[in-house]
């Protein structure tokens, strides 16, 4: 029998760019819309049904005594193909457990920073969707920003470290993935906040994220700040912490920035867009650390795992920041706008608490990459 390996083990290997083999046995359209990416990591797609009759159009791709990992979309295709791989010599071979399903819910926690006054920061690296979440840490109280749906991973983390969420913040309304941020908040107990522009047809209570009304989590000096900085969605907000980090949800990413288009009103909300990027930030310091809430190519990560930049230097090298001329610009993001999210508008209905999907349901809306970025 295969021996399989958790998303969590693979994770490791991806972030520390140890060289993976990967054959993964899913149809071709779902292979090239979405796959496991890394800079040491080779993959190999073969459809599962054209192995049905046996090996062949994989034997020569293969050698008997390396290390292969079987990938499916949920855990059972790459089981059976694991075997036939062991069954014909293949001694190394393993499958990854759950499949994509699996890959596409792991979270892998990076430490960032230590904060003032004893705080600490930490980001949730979602390999799988290109997903940012963030756990800001200050004696006993934590607030979390940008929250998956898989809200246990954010309670156990936060149970390591001895500390209560008391603050959960979304940065805007999320269109790519469904938001664990109200219900982490009423697990906990704590305050969900949400900006009041996004919020107009939300079916629940919350907190307004504006700017001016500073976040103080714990009882130190670490402080959320809101800046109101539109233009991906009408509410978008960054935070400061620290005044050394910037949050900047999904407005500006390492190599690209937000789309402005996944309400239905690109043609006014790309202003608000170029106005976030090129005043607003501009008015910001460059010595702050960017993190946002996505991204979309492995080389975004840095050697620790994580995904961040200085401001002043996305200035000098994200294509999506030199663009001066506004007509320019605006033609730039039109001709570059990737294909929408999987199930966006359900996703939106859901996260504004319109819908209720079963978390099956929830799953599959969530499947592929995120689409929140305008690649000039």
């Amino acid at each position: 029998m295969s021996q399989s390996i958790t998303s969590n083990e693979l994770a490791k290997r991806v972030v520390n760019r140890e060289d993976t083999l990967i054959l993964d046995v899913r149809n071709t359209d779902e292979f090239d819309d979405w796959k496991i990416e890394g800079d040491s990591v080779e993959i190999i797609n073969e459809p599962y049904f054209n192995l049905l009759d046996g090996l062949d159009p994989v034997a020569d791709k293969l050698k008997k005594d390396q290390e292969i990992i079987v990938v499916c979309a949920k855990g059972n295709s790459s089981k059976m193909v694991a075997d036939m791989l062991r069954e014909e010599g293949f001694t190394d071979v393993h499958d990854l457990e759950g499949g994509m399903k699996a890959w596409s819910e792991h979270l892998e926690p990076v430490k960032i920073a230590d904060l003032n006054d004893g705080g600490s920061l930490y980001q949730f690296v979602r390999l799988g969707k290109g997903c940012l979440s963030y756990m800001a840490v200050s004696e006993n109280e934590a607030a979390v920003i940008d929250a998956n749906r898989m809200t246990d991973i954010y309670e156990q983390f936060a149970g390591e470290k001895g500390v209560t969420i008391t603050h959960t913040i979304d940065t805007h309304l999320h269109a790519d993935h469904i938001s664990g941020g109200r219900q982490l908040a009423e697990k906990t107990g704590g305050a969900y906040y949400l900006p009041p522009k996004d919020a107009k047809e939300v079916k629940f209570d919350y907190e307004a994220l504006e700017e001016g009304n500073d976040i103080t989590v714990g009882n130190t000096t670490i402080k959320v700040q809101p800046l109101y900085s539109p233009g991906h969605t009408i509410g978008s907000t960054s935070l400061i912490i620290d005044d050394q980090y910037l949050l900047t949800g999904d407005i500006l990413f390492v190599k690209s920035i937000g789309r402005p288009d996944l309400a239905g009103k690109a043609d006014d909300w790309v202003g608000d867009l170029r106005e976030t990027l090129y005043s607003r930030y501009k008015e910001l310091s460059d010595d702050l650390i960017v993190l946002p809430a996505h991204y979309s190519f492995v080389e975004e990560l840095s050697d620790d795992g994580s995904v961040k930049a200085r401001l002043g230097d996305l200035y000098q090298r994200n294509e999506g920041l030199q663009v001066e001329d506004e007509e320019a610009f605006r033609s730039m993001v039109a001709d570059n706008l990737p294909p929408q999210p999987n199930e966006y508008e359900n996703i939106r209905q859901t996260n504004m608490g319109k819908m209720n999907p079963e978390d099956e349901k929830q799953r599959e809306m969530e499947v592929g990459p995120n689409r929140c970025a305008v690649h000039g």
